[in-house]
């Protein structure tokens, strides 16, 4: 029978490993409720808007019922550092990028998240980085540029970046610089309660915001369950699971199942949006992949005297 320190780190693996699955299934979530060029539904400005304000009146019912003091002065600069790079400039820019690629294509490019954050991480708040964490973060993003080239290339675009590669760059860099900025002080205020607070405070630019580009042509209903689930879940509970698997589980363990992420968007993608799998696809996000593996192994591993 298991005791009760392997009984919390057990529930913070499948606590982690759901909030990983809630997150692997934004990116085709996304796209369902964007549409395509072709087939377009919401517009990635409504979604942006409309994803936050849904988590943003979640989380105003969360904070009153466990009455959480307002942040103080020092704390609100980095909730709205967060709140521009998690609420409003990775979400956009993903949306307008899901318009032109596939979800399996942007989860290819958008694995590089956590390698980035771990550089966003070392520059803004001074962390110094061994030598092997540059060599891996440059490898990552050397695998992305020739998946991207390659996937250019063979879709008839020539041998060069598209414009929906370079918004899926911008949107892993908003999402890092966001999540480094809730990281300071993610401490005083409790995990649960930053992204609460940055979502309830970014309610005077979302709700105006969703109201003004409510659409105005027929939503398929499926667009409409995707947008729920997107501000629900992707934007507001995929986040008390994931936090809180880390608390009870370890951060070292459970933040490897994060790596998990690329491949549970490629594999959510065929039935929901009735894309296929293609080997150049699957080989690249392994290779990203495993260079975010080591790369993060490298960032923590203790530096010799």
């Amino acid at each position: 029978m298991n005791n009760t320190p392997q009984q919390r780190e057990n529930l913070g693996l499948w606590l982690g490993l759901l909030g990983v699955f809630i997150f692997g299934l934004t990116l085709p979530m996304t796209r369902l409720a964007t549409g395509t060029v072709d087939a377009p539904q919401m517009s990635p400005w409504f979604v942006t808007w409309a994803r936050a304000a849904l988590a943003g009146g979640l989380s105003f019912v969360y904070l009153l019922a466990v009455r959480a003091p307002r942040p103080t002065p020092s704390q609100r600069g980095p909730l709205l550092l967060s709140l521009a790079g998690n609420v409003i400039g990775y979400p956009l820019l993903l949306g307008w990028a899901l318009r032109h690629v596939t979800a399996s294509h942007a989860a290819v490019i958008t694995a590089l998240l956590p390698l980035a954050t771990a550089a966003a991480a070392a520059w803004l708040m001074h962390q110094r980085a061994r030598l092997g964490f540059w060599v891996f973060a440059a490898l990552g993003s050397a695998l992305v540029a020739v998946y991207s080239l390659l996937r250019a290339s063979q879709i008839g675009h020539g041998f060069g970046l598209t414009w929906a590669d370079t918004l899926l760059v911008g949107a892993v860099l908003a999402a890092s610089l966001g999540y480094v900025a809730g990281a300071k002080v993610t401490a005083s205020l409790g995990a649960e309660r930053v992204i609460s607070w940055v979502c309830v405070m970014a309610l005077p630019v979302t709700l105006p915001g969703a109201w003004l580009t409510w659409p105005e042509q027929s939503i398929a209903p499926t667009s409409w369950m995707a947008l729920l689930y997107v501000g629900v879940f992707s934007m507001w509970a995929g986040f008390f699971a994931w936090f809180r698997g880390l608390s009870l589980g370890g951060p070292l363990r459970v933040s490897q199942l994060q790596l998990l992420q690329p491949f549970i968007s490629i594999l959510a993608a065929v039935p929901l949006l009735g894309e296929s799998l293609d080997a150049m696809t699957l080989g690249f996000a392994l290779l990203v992949v495993a260079t975010v593996f080591m790369g993060r192994r490298m960032a923590n591993a203790p530096k010799s005297n």
